[in-house]
């Protein structure tokens, strides 16, 4: 094995940018392109991953250093087949047709794409010989949140654009079968709920609500349809072509595309092939499901949820995540009791504790049964319902139920789009790798969404989608500007929009204890909320937390902050934004907050921070 020195390659206009966290230590085994350090500037933050592979002999930097283009990050006992290029400057390694020299940094944030690794393999590609019966600028691959943003920013930039979506409407699952159905469902739970407890206020509207499924699910297709038929609508005005059908590559610059018709996705028999100069892969993602559950209509996944068939006396939610819990909510307000079994120690995993026990405390009348610690390890049709059987901690006999939710994540489509054919790398989970241009290894394709990971949220798709659109634009069109673009958020949200509604960005207090990172936590009670008594809902609180580390290098800012309450979700963007800006406490309790709302919460928390709040009693010093 040979030493080498692993240098900071070319960052684009990051400058003196300090390092915050250190990723390996020495002895640690990395890979070529693993993570070693992660970097801040006041624009981002990054992670400078490694040139070569090898085992780490001695650190160069340490937490606090500024450091730039060339800088020595560490010093690396490198494989014999990698140490013959260690003279060549890392840079060297980008595609050579990448324009922004910031591509090879990925930014430290959750959103990341796994980790260029060895599990992602890519053929070199083929050329295809055949005959095209379409060509473009750029051609998006699915039509979900992310591909229809990138084709219509695309088309808005001057591109001729092909878009390939296999269903009848845009909007892929998070449209037609996802995130807007379960909302529109989820609203009308809200409102059972909320009437249900007017009586107490002297509003009694007499009995039980009468249940109308057949309206309901009119209700939610309808909802569906204003909003699919306006995608169509605006693709027609941005001439963007919509080619229905399966998407595979036959080429570097070639995908065929085999049609399907009807309500779902049959095939007709006719294929066509669409050449393209640059390629965008939104193909997202599917629910994963459970080899030993049998093949019967009571087993469904969240696609099978949202058909709304009928309310199950007894449903087993097969994960404690946002998705099934909000499922949870839904049939649970209709009618139905609940299961939910989950393998880890708590329910809606990523938020802090203290957020879900608000959420679990007020929702523990919905269940029967909250299995943690569990494992679902079989089950059976039978003329009774679905038995199955648990192990683990919380496991109890098997039990039978009318409807199973399998809720246990989802898988992304990269090994189903013949991404060999174009070379573009595939990990073994099916992930594509990008850099934070949104570029794949092939220098002309791209990827976004679920696809290059986690988290699989809709809002992160739409600003890769516009990022990778803008630099294949910048491209083609010769911009300086466009082609530089990239994703460089600093956090992503979440919101469970279950009752009480869970929201969260940034770092959360869970992760600071566990990363040793030292916060001021600034927490104000709703129970203190004028607006949340007289909506006789002042269960929740709103949560920050500021950087109170003894280097002070973040300067008091932001890093993260969490809301459990109604409305939450509608609220959390004022705290990322704070997290983008670098605002501290300060600024944000004297940003002046209208009363009485909710929102006025998130700066009385800047206050309890800052210790200047005079809505909770004095603070003991």
């Amino acid at each position: 094995m040979a030493t080498i020195d692993i240098k900071v390659p070319d960052i684009g206009d990051f400058k003196d940018v300090a390092v915050i966290e250190l990723l390996v230590k020495p002895g640690d085994t990395v890979a070529a392109e693993q993570s070693l350090i992660t970097v801040e500037s006041d624009k981002a933050s990054m992670e400078i991953p490694s040139s070569h592979a090898g085992v780490v002999k001695d650190l160069k930097v340490k937490i606090g250093d500024k450091i730039n283009e060339g800088s020595v990050i560490l010093s690396l006992d490198a494989a014999e087949q990698g140490a013959a290029a260690a003279s060549a400057p890392a840079e060297t390694s980008k595609p050579n047709s990448a324009p922004a020299p910031a591509q090879q940094a990925q930014p430290a944030t959750q959103n990341a794409a796994p980790s260029a690794s060895p599990q992602a393999s890519a053929a070199p590609g083929v050329a295809f010989s055949g005959q095209s019966d379409l060509d473009c600028d750029v051609l998006v691959l699915g039509g979900g949140p992310g591909g229809y943003s990138a084709a219509f920013r695309a088309a808005d930039l001057g591109l001729n654009v092909v878009l390939v979506e296999r269903y009848a409407t845009l909007g892929g699952v998070c449209l037609n079968v996802g995130c807007i159905p379960s909302k529109a469902l989820l609203h009308v739970a809200a409102v059972m709920d909320e009437v249900s407890h007017l009586a107490a206020l002297g509003i009694d509207y007499g009995g039980a609500p009468q249940l109308d499924i057949d309206k309901l699910r009119t209700h939610k297709e309808k909802v569906i349809a204003k909003l699919t038929g306006g995608l169509g609508a605006m693709a027609k005005m941005r001439k963007v072509t919509v080619l229905r059908g399966y998407g595979s590559f036959a080429g570097t610059h070639h995908l065929e595309v085999e049609e399907t018709s009807g309500d779902g996705q049959q095939k007709t028999g006719k294929k066509k092939v669409v050449q393209f100069k640059h390629c965008i892969i939104a193909a997202g993602s599917q629910a994963v499901r459970l080899p030993f559950m049998p093949d019967d209509p009571r087993v469904v996944d969240s696609t099978g949820a949202l058909a709304l068939k009928s309310v199950p006396k007894r449903m087993l939610v097969l994960g404690g995540g946002i998705i099934g819990l909000e499922m949870g909510t839904v049939y649970s307000t209709l009618g139905a009791r609940l299961d939910v079994v989950e393998m880890l120690d708590g329910l809606m995993q990523g938020a802090d504790r203290d957020l879900v026990k608000v959420w679990q405390k007020m929702n523990a009348p919905r269940f029967d049964h909250i299995m943690l610690k569990t494992k679902t390890v079989g089950a059976k049709d039978t003329d009774a319902g679905i038995e199955v059987t648990f192990e683990g901690e919380g496991a109890p006999a098997p039990q039978t139920y009318d409807l199973v939710l399998q809720a246990v994540g989802r898988s992304p489509n990269g090994k189903k789009i013949g991404a060999d054919k174009a070379g573009v790398a595939v990990t073994d989970r099916g992930f594509i790798d990008v850099d934070i241009q949104m570029r794949t290894n092939v220098p002309h394709i791209f990827a976004i969404g679920d696809i290059v990971g986690q988290p699989m949220l809709a809002h992160k798709a739409v600003h890769e989608a516009h990022v990778a659109a803008e630099v294949i634009a910048g491209e083609q069109k010769g911009d300086e500007a466009l082609a530089r673009s990239a994703f460089n958020a600093r956090v992503i949200p979440s919101v469970a929009y279950t009752d009480p509604e869970v929201a969260w960005v940034g770092l959360t207090e869970d992760q600071a204890k566990a990363q040793g990172i030292k916060v001021k936590k600034g927490l104000f009670p709703w129970s203190a909320s004028g607006r949340a008594i007289a909506n006789g809902r002042d269960e929740g609180f709103t949560k920050l937390l500021f950087d109170d580390s003894p280097e002070a290098h973040g300067h008091g800012k932001i890093l993260g902050g969490g809301i459990v309450g109604t409305h939450a979700g509608d609220m959390i963007g004022e705290i990322a934004l704070a997290i983008e800006m670098g605002a501290d406490a300060v600024d944000i309790g004297k940003t002046i907050h209208p009363h009485p709302t909710l929102g006025e919460s998130i700066g009385m928390a800047a206050e309890v921070a800052h210790g200047s709040c005079t809505d909770l009693p004095p603070q003991k010093k």
